[in-house]
């Protein structure tokens, strides 16, 4: 099929190469700046330096798909192509945004005769080669239209129509929240393991937990390669940001009534790691790192924690 993908950073750019190695689609790929336009250029897609080159290079129903960061760059960019784009044409928005959000960016482009879908998008840096888990809500015949692409970027099995608008952000928002929980549960065992008496190699038991342990998980696999490449984590500072999607959780969490404890103390535990440095702190900036791209503070001299 034809899409058109705008927002090249980590993620944006790799899913223009999931979707160019397949053979099967022809990409049309936007960028605010143009070095990224040009590499994807370079690869095989039909580069646009504009806004509106993407919608001329596209045939309707035109399918736009939005990788920017969440909040006024996702709505500005939406609102930007609902000028361009015509009747019929398909939006879908792959960042991280707010639920409520997506719910009424949905009504707005319904007025004006356009399908919205919200795409919660998971599998951060590595979703090139093993695949994006993709989160979609919204319109039902813009899933269908979109489907070949979403089979293409997604493993097998790995995406699904969820519900109305704001169902594909809303799971997604849990998905990082149970992320939050999963990381700093690690973390502290990490951190009890490290200060015992018995000298781990924390490389190793990251290995070992791996292979028939009730908590192996791809995220053990990556502790592994942190501790590979740095056995005291003495590079990186134990300072962990937060994307918003834990606090939107706990926010539900709270509205709901749901005691989202172990998801709360997470996100709490991050706040803290901008006020003192720990080993649990640095194996979640470690882990992030390893599965997002996501930027560490480096450590000062001495390494610290």
């Amino acid at each position: 099929m034809e899409i058109g993908i705008y927002g090249l950073g980590r993620m944006g750019a790799n899913m223009v190469r999931r979707l160019l190695r397949s053979g099967e689609h022809r990409v049309v790929a936007g960028n605010r700046s143009p070095g990224p336009v040009d590499e994807a250029a370079k690869e095989g897609a039909e580069g646009a330096y504009s806004m509106q080159e993407l919608v001329d290079k596209l045939e309707p129903p035109r399918v736009i798909w939005s990788m920017v960061p969440a909040g006024e760059p996702t709505e500005k960019t939406l609102m930007g192509f609902a000028e361009l784009a015509q009747e019929g044409d398909i939006l879908i928005d792959g960042g991280n945004s707010y639920f409520r959000d997506s719910v009424r960016r949905a009504s707005a482009l319904r007025e004006r005769g356009l399908r919205f879908l919200d795409a919660g998008t998971s599998g951060g840096i590595w979703g090139l080669e093993v695949g994006y888990c993709l989160m979609v809500g919204g319109d039902r015949s813009a899933f269908e239209h979109v489907e070949p692409a979403l089979k293409t970027l997604a493993p097998p099995d790995g995406y699904a129509y969820l519900g109305e608008a704001g169902a594909g952000h809303f799971a997604k928002m849990v998905h990082n929240g149970v992320e939050y929980a999963m990381l700093q549960a690690y973390a502290e065992g990490f951190e009890i393991l490290k200060k015992s008496p018995y000298g781990y190699d924390l490389r190793a038991l990251s290995s070992l937990w791996n292979h028939g342990s009730v908590v192996r998980s791809w995220l053990l696999e990556l502790a592994e390669r942190a501790f590979e490449k740095d056995a005291e984590l003495q590079s990186i500072r134990g300072y962990v940001e937060d994307s918003g999607e834990g606090r939107w959780t706990v926010l539900e969490a709270i509205e709901e009534d749901v005691p989202a404890n172990a998801i709360a103390g997470a996100l709490f535990a991050r706040f803290a790691s901008r006020q003192e440095d720990s080993f649990a702190m640095k194996v979640i900036a470690a882990l992030r790192r390893e599965f997002g791209g996501h930027a560490v503070k480096e450590a000062g001299p001495g390494g610290g924690g």
